[in-house]
C-alpha cells in the first residue's frame, strides 16, 4: 500500500479559500496544449478560461457541441470536439480528431462527470456513473496516450471527490445488478479515479507522464442537476429557493484552484499518483474517518486495487493488453 510519507501534505501556502487566480499567478502556458473534458460548464469552464488566459490552446470534448460553443463564445484559443463519455465509439472518434489537429498534449483534465444519477446503463450494460466518470476517461486517456507521450512531462489531472469515502470498488457487483444505490455508485466511480491516477503514473514513468487525482471541494455547480431540490434542502446545501446556504462550500474560482495547481505546480514533480485537496497533497484518512474529515481512504491508493482496476478497465474498453501495468 502507498506509504503515508508519499501521501504527506507538502505544507503549501494555500488553503481551501485559495483561488485559481492565486495558483495561476505567473504561470505561462504559451504553446501548451490542454484537453479539458466538461470544459464548458462549472469547474471545467473556469479551468478552460484560466488555461487560455495563461496562453494555452484548449481542446474541449463535448457531448452538447452547440451548448459548448455558446458557453465558450468569446474565449480565444479554444477548440470544441464532439464526444460522449458514455459512448466508447464516440471517444475513439474524438481522440482521432484531436490527433489530427495537434501533435502533442501537455495537460489532460478529466473534469467532466455525473453524480448520484438515477440508474442508467450504457449499451454494454455498464452502470452509468462508473462508465462515464471512470471508463470514459480511461478510454480517452489511453487513446490520447501517444500525444501525451510526445509532450515534455505531460500531466493528467483527474477529478475525484471526497465522495470516494462512500465506497471502494465493488468487485462483486460493479454494475449494481443486485440493487442500485446512487451514492455508492458515485463513490465507487470516484475511488476509481484515484486508483486510475496510480496506474497512469506507473504506466507513464518511462515517458515522464504523471497523474494526480483530487477533491475540488464541495461546490454548487451543474453536477447537482440530478438531485431533487428537496434532497438538497434535506442535506442543508440550499434553501427552498435553491440558494446555497452551506458556508463550507467553495466558490467555482476556489474549486478550480486545486486542479490548476495539480497541473502546473513544480512542487508535485516526481510525486505522481498522489491525491490532493485544497492545493496540497492530502493525508491518508484517519481510521473511521468520514468525508467531512478529508484525506484519502487507504483502499483508494492501494496498488493491488489499482492494478486490478486497470486490468478490468482494459478488458471492458477493449484497449490492448500491451497496455497492462505492474504496480511498484
Amino acid at each position: 500500500m502507498m506509504s503515508s510519507v508519499e501521501q504527506a501534505p507538502l505544507g503549501t501556502p494555500y488553503t481551501a479559500a485559495t483561488t485559481s487566480e492565486e495558483v495561476m499567478a505567473g504561470v505561462d502556458l504559451t504553446y501548451k496544449v490542454a484537453v479539458v473534458t466538461g470544459g464548458y460548464s462549472g469547474l471545467g469552464l473556469h479551468t478552460t478560461t484560466a488555461l487560455t488566459r495563461a496562453g494555452a490552446h484548449v481542446i474541449v470534448p463535448a457531448r452538447r457541441v452547440d451548448t459548448a460553443r455558446a458557453a465558450l463564445d468569446g474565449i480565444t484559443g479554444v477548440q470544441v470536439v464532439e464526444m460522449d463519455l458514455a459512448d466508447q465509439d464516440s471517444i475513439r472518434a474524438a481522440a482521432a480528431e484531436i490527433a489530427q489537429s495537434v501533435d502533442r498534449i501537455d495537460l489532460l483534465f478529466a473534469t467532466a462527470g455525473i453524480m448520484a444519477t438515477p440508474l442508467e446503463r450504457t449499451t454494454q450494460g455498464w452502470e452509468s456513473q462508473f462508465a462515464v466518470n471512470h471508463l470514459g476517461h480511461f478510454a480517452l486517456t489511453m487513446h490520447l496516450w501517444p500525444l501525451l507521450a510526445t509532450a515534455d512531462s505531460a500531466r493528467v489531472v483527474l477529478y475525484s471527490s471526497a465522495g470516494h469515502h462512500l465506497s471502494p470498488i465493488r468487485w462483486s457487483d460493479i454494475d449494481f445488478t443486485g440493487g442500485y444505490d446512487k451514492w455508492q455508485a458515485y463513490g465507487q466511480s470516484k475511488t476509481a479515479m484515484i486508483l486510475f491516477g496510480r496506474g497512469l503514473t506507473a504506466l507513464g514513468a518511462a515517458d515522464g507522464i504523471e497523474a494526480f487525482s483530487l477533491h475540488p471541494g464541495a461546490i454548487l455547480t451543474p453536477l447537482q442537476r440530478h438531485l431533487p431540490l428537496q434532497e438538497q434542502i434535506d442535506l442543508e446545501w440550499v434553501d427552498e429557493d435553491g440558494n446555497g446556504i452551506d458556508t463550507s462550500f467553495k466558490s467555482v474560482v476556489q474549486g478550480a484552484a486545486t486542479g490548476l495547481w495539480a497541473a502546473t505546480s513544480t512542487d508535485l514533480t516526481g510525486r505522481g499518483g498522489v491525491y490532493c485537496e485544497d492545493c496540497d497533497i492530502a493525508p491518508t484518512a484517519i481510521p473511521g474517518g468520514s468525508m467531512a474529515d478529508g484525506g484519502v481512504q487507504p483502499y483508494a491508493i492501494d496498488p493491488d486495487e489499482a492494478e486490478r482496476l486497470w486490468e478490468e478497465s482494459l478488458r471492458r474498453t477493449g484497449i490492448g493488453r500491451e497496455w497492462s501495468i505492474a504496480m511498484p
